[in-house]
């Protein structure tokens, strides 16, 4: 199947469009200023309140009759461009391709490699966030606005997080053997040329998500720097830089000023003394990502959180095994926030979390609710620093493909850090009200994730939806839902080479992201919690219809808190959210949390989780038989907070082959 690069088959068509488009812009941008100067949000208002002049009145007295002048004057050309614009949709393709261009910053080949040399499985990482990135006016009646800034805002803080290195801190303790929870929201800042074999010579430390700027942070940290610093920050060679603290219990935890000489090492920490909490630390490297230079951190955003940041400077040398088991000083607030913690429901088989931080190694990357074309330049172009694959301005406009006219796109972005094989676009014909102005339908993406030492391909499928979002259409949603497994299993058909008795390609897995607009908890969400879509793919914070996890917290926030200072940034969010009272506070809850009040079994089992919309499914039907899929990590993340209304998600699934370590 061939990706289309440009939304038209040939540059006439092309010229075309965006003449029209030049005709229709000036209107429609002066109709979006002069609408969303009347529906303030919560933050303009509090600004408003301390402004003892009226100034912002003032304004809008003054520049509402000029909108208003020139939108009339703009109204004729517009309406010339739209009859230019609207039959040119008919030869439109459903989605744009976006290959990174440098080759210098591309990885995608050598990731596949890496498979190939790995006998025993791999894992993969999804993260799934709807963004909402409409036309500024909209975008205010969910208390969110400046869409073009937050866009590039938004891909900003994605691509600092994903692309920082990993670390794995375990705690050993004879005393208690339940923690032994694996962190994936500490930062590592590796300094020298050399990724592999180095030394750890000196100490970790709290660091603030404001006052982190990386190793190279005297360096100029503009977007135009960071382009021009060829191949400083994107992957190079697939080689990748993770490190795994194993924290042991002996000797009480008790250790030498000779054994911290050992390793050069001192722990030092931020704000007022804290009880610490000492042990031995095994230190371990495995390949992951590079950072991109003066791009540490949270850089000039709130992508970082205050206590989970940690930073490990590296010296240049080999590793010596004589220090690899050398003891370090760790202050207990670092290791709370790195996860380090009780696993307060032992029956789980994997990992699960709160992070300010997208996981690092985030593999593929699926947005809902890039509406506004600029924006979506914006943030393609951010990702673009980490992804090499990008699919965007996904789905259909006018009346071409759907039944109802269709005035923006599907919203879908989709980012992978591995080659794109295949892609399709299917629009949901049964939209309702505002909804089916909007031409929302899934992406069906098939990647190649490796290959075997027999040369075959090792394959994956990642969809991505979402769904009516206007409460009480269950029907709708439900035939959505329906139309969904219709077309994914006619994707998987339509783009499989493979037969039963010689296949080509092995499918590692098949997984199901978005913003699915109805939740596990909700009363009259009964039909969507029952959909036979559960019964094929698994859902990790479920467990049954009515019933999620009592780990598995809310995604929805709600709107008019966004910019309270407690939930702001993306620290204080995480911190709010850890507890039942936090999350009370500032999380949408099921509906049918006030209608069972009476019910106080029904009551206590949604007590403190909130609205789940967002969602991450997989299934271990149509894979390889021989494979096993396993969820390692899933984590609910906080990075975006000020910038969305819904919580991100993520999911690390391992991929076993069975076959035994070498």
């Amino acid at each position: 199947m061939v990706l289309y690069t440009s939304p038209f088959p040939n540059s006439f068509l092309s010229v075309l469009h965006s003449f029209s488009w030049g005709l229709i812009f000036p209107c429609y941008w002066l109709a979006d200023r002069l609408v969303a100067s009347f529906v303030p949000t919560t933050y303009e208002k509090r600004q408003r309140a301390d402004d003892p002049c009226y100034f912002h009145a003032l304004c809008i007295i003054i520049t509402t009759p000029i909108y208003l002048a020139l939108l009339v004057a703009s109204l004729p050309f517009a309406l010339i461009g739209f009859l230019l614009w609207s039959p040119l949709q008919s030869a439109r393709r459903p989605y744009i391709y976006s290959r990174l261009e440098d080759k210098s910053h591309a990885n995608g080949a050598t990731l596949l490699t890496e498979w190939k040399a790995a006998g025993n499985g791999k894992s993969f990482c999804f993260g799934s966030a709807n963004v909402c990135l409409l036309p500024d006016s909209l975008a205010r009646f969910n208390n969110v606005f400046n869409t073009q800034a937050r866009a590039k805002e938004i891909g900003r803080r994605i691509r600092n997080g994903a692309s920082r290195p990993q670390i794995k801190i375990y705690i050993d303790s004879p005393t208690n053997t339940s923690i032994s929870a694996a962190s994936f929201s500490s930062l590592v800042s590796p300094q020298g040329g050399d990724n592999t074999n180095r030394t750890v010579n000196a100490g970790i430390k709290r660091t603030t998500s404001m006052e982190y700027k990386g190793d190279n942070s005297g360096s100029n940290n503009s977007e135009d720097s960071r382009e021009d610093k060829g191949g400083a920050g994107e992957p190079n060679g697939g080689e990748e830089n993770t490190c795994i603290v194993r924290i042991n219990g002996e000797d009480n935890g008790h250790m030498s000023d000779t054994e911290m000489d050992a390793v050069n090492g001192q722990a030092h920490a931020s704000g007022p003394a804290e009880p610490s909490l000492e042990g031995d630390v095994e230190i371990s490297k495995t390949p992951n990502h590079k950072q991109k230079e003066g791009d540490s951190g949270s850089l000039d955003s709130y992508s970082a959180s205050r206590e989970s940041l940690v930073k490990v400077r590296v010296g240049d040398g080999t590793v010596d095994q004589s220090t690899v088991n050398n003891k370090l000083l760790y202050k207990a607030s670092i290791m709370k926030k790195t996860s380090v913690r009780k696993k307060k429901h032992t029956d789980e088989t994997f990992d699960h979390e709160i992070s300010a931080f997208f996981p690092a190694n985030l593999d593929f990357l699926c947005l809902q609710e890039v509406f506004d074309k600029r924006a979506a330049e914006k943030l393609k172009e951010q990702l673009h620093h980490y992804f090499e694959y990008i699919v965007y301005d996904v789905g259909v406009y006018s009346c071409h493909g759907c039944c109802s006219f269709k005035f923006v796109n599907s919203g879908l972005l989709f980012a992978s850090r591995y080659p794109i094989m295949d892609a399709a676009y299917h629009c949901y014909p049964n939209g309702r009200g505002t909804d089916s102005l909007a031409s929302k339908g899934a992406l069906f993406l098939k990647v190649q994730v490796g290959s075997t030492p027999q040369d075959q391909r090792i394959v994956g499928y990642i969809s991505c939806t979402h769904l009516q979002a206007i409460a009480g259409d269950t029907t709708v949603r439900c035939e959505q839902l329906d139309m969904l497994q219709d077309w994914l299993s006619e994707f998987r058909k339509s783009t499989s080479s493979s037969s039963t008795a010689n296949p080509e390609e092995l499918v590692a897995f098949d997984v199901i992201c978005g913003d699915l607009n109805f939740d596990n908890c909700s009363s009259e969400d009964k039909l969507e919690q029952q959909h036979s879509l559960f019964t094929h793919y698994k859902d990790p914070c479920r467990i049954g219809p009515g019933e999620d996890k009592p780990w598995a917290i809310g995604t929805l926030l709600d709107p008019e808190g966004l910019y309270d200072e407690e939930v702001c940034t993306p620290d204080n969010l995480q911190k709010v959210l850890e507890s039942e009272e936090g999350r009370k506070g500032y999380l949408v809850y099921p509906t049918s949390k006030n209608h069972s009040s009476s019910q106080k079994g029904r009551k206590a089992s949604l007590k403190g989780n909130g609205r789940r919309i967002d969602y991450m499914l997989y299934t271990e039907e149509g894979l390889y038989l021989e494979w096993k899929v396993e969820v390692e990590e899933f984590s609910f993340i906080t990075q975006l907070a000020g910038l969305t209304d819904h919580l991100p998600v993520a999911m690390r699934l391992t991929v076993s082959t069975g076959e035994d370590d070498p």
